[in-house]
């Protein structure tokens, strides 16, 4: 993993064209701010990955904070060896696929190599979770138009790492009055492939103010009363786990770490916290299907979306220098800093057959992602 450092300010970084040589504050780290016409958000992006690098809003003082974690240096996106991935769009396929293989039509045990048979890169003990080796959080995508309060992003996938025909998709980005975020993704495909987006934002509402540190008091609410179990690889076994009488259970809003006891080994042999997936139980377009709130800085994000799945990450792996806004770089984003919230597809469905779930997209079905993020303040 990770990119190869040419200079202090020179990258190279892989493109559908071939590779392509840029300035650090030039594309594809270019960056573009959003703001609200009432000042209640600001967002920054870059054209690597349609990443948001920063997101300001106002805490219950009236004070804005940063709240999602990121880089001084947005060149970092690509040369960090550790690839965190902050807060990028990640696809083709976001998450998992058992052994770096699937088949069309899908199959739950691996296909004898011939047609219709597909194998991608691994990067996670081999398996390909989340990012591959370079997928579209280590792209550059192409700034197609901007205002204001919005901006859109368009990558082509050309067939990158083994998966069938091109992909075009567009990232749209934008902010408005009330302190609303919302990213939309368009994808077309040439021939039957998967897809199966995220936008894999890491949070702290707290933006390591007051001597914070952790989320764990961060107050967590999933609409689902279902978790994908998981293998000891982190792979979907096809069964589910009810979330009551477990730690897993935010159907009534808790504090991350009201369980923390119970959650060792959750997120893998050793790790300890969430990396998780929950099913919701209601389409969660026109309603709350996650929220997240702190108490110290009254911050509070509602998320709907049009995906039936959420992952949260409470970040045990990390240990990244922290934005300058953030104590940083003397301090690091450790373990449980932050915790990533996913709205995604159900995790490695193509390889999974008893979901029942259509990944799978073509000529004429056409792949749409949509989040909207509603900030508001708590006292």
């Amino acid at each position: 993993m990770g990119g190869n450092k040419m200079s202090s300010n020179k990258v190279i970084f892989p493109a559908t064209s071939g590779q392509v040589i840029c300035g650090a504050s030039r594309l594809p780290f270019d960056l573009t701010t959003l703001s609200a016409p009432d000042g209640s958000i600001t967002a920054k992006f870059v054209s690597f990955g349609a990443t948001m690098t920063e997101l300001w809003v106002k805490d219950k003082f009236g004070k804005p904070r940063d709240i999602i974690l990121g880089y001084d240096d947005n060149s970092r996106l690509l040369t960090d060896p550790d690839h965190p991935v902050f807060n990028p769009i990640v696809g083709r396929y976001a998450n998992r696929i058992k052994n770096g293989t699937f088949s069309i039509p899908i199959t739950k045990l691996p296909q004898p190599d011939g047609p219709n048979v597909y194998h991608i890169p691994t990067n996670d003990h081999d398996r390909y979770i989340t990012w591959g080796i370079y997928g579209w959080d280590r792209r550059n995508w192409t700034l197609v138009s901007k205002t204001p309060t919005s901006v859109t992003y368009k990558h082509i996938d050309a067939a990158d790492e083994g998966f069938p025909g091109s992909v075009t998709a567009y990232a749209t980005h934008s902010v408005s009055n009330g302190g609303v975020l919302k990213t939309t993704v368009h994808a077309e495909a040439t021939e039957k492939t998967p897809i199966m987006l995220t936008q894999h934002i890491y949070w702290n509402l707290d933006a390591f103010q007051d001597n914070t540190n952790d989320i764990l008091s961060h107050h967590l609410q999933v609409d689902a009363s279902r978790v994908i179990d998981v293998d000891g690889d982190a792979v979907p076994t096809g069964d589910f786990i009810a979330v009551g009488n477990t730690a897993f259970d935010f159907r009534q809003a808790q504090k991350i770490g009201a369980r923390w006891n119970d959650t060792v080994d959750l997120c893998g042999l050793g790790c300890q916290g969430y990396d998780n997936a929950w099913i919701y139980d209601h389409p969660e377009d026109t309603r709350t299907g996650t929220s997240l709130w702190s108490d110290l800085s009254g911050i509070r994000v509602d998320i709907s979306t049009n995906q039936p799945a959420v992952q949260v990450y409470s970040s045990f792996w990390l240990n990244t220098p922290r934005k300058l806004v953030h104590g940083g770089p003397s301090l690091n984003y450790g373990r449980w800093s932050a915790v990533a919230i996913e709205q995604e597809g159900y995790i490695d469905a193509i390889n999974t057959p008893e979901f029942g779930v259509d990944q799978i997209y073509y000529p004429g079905k056409n792949f749409e992602w949509r989040s909207t993020y509603k900030f508001s303040v708590v006292h």
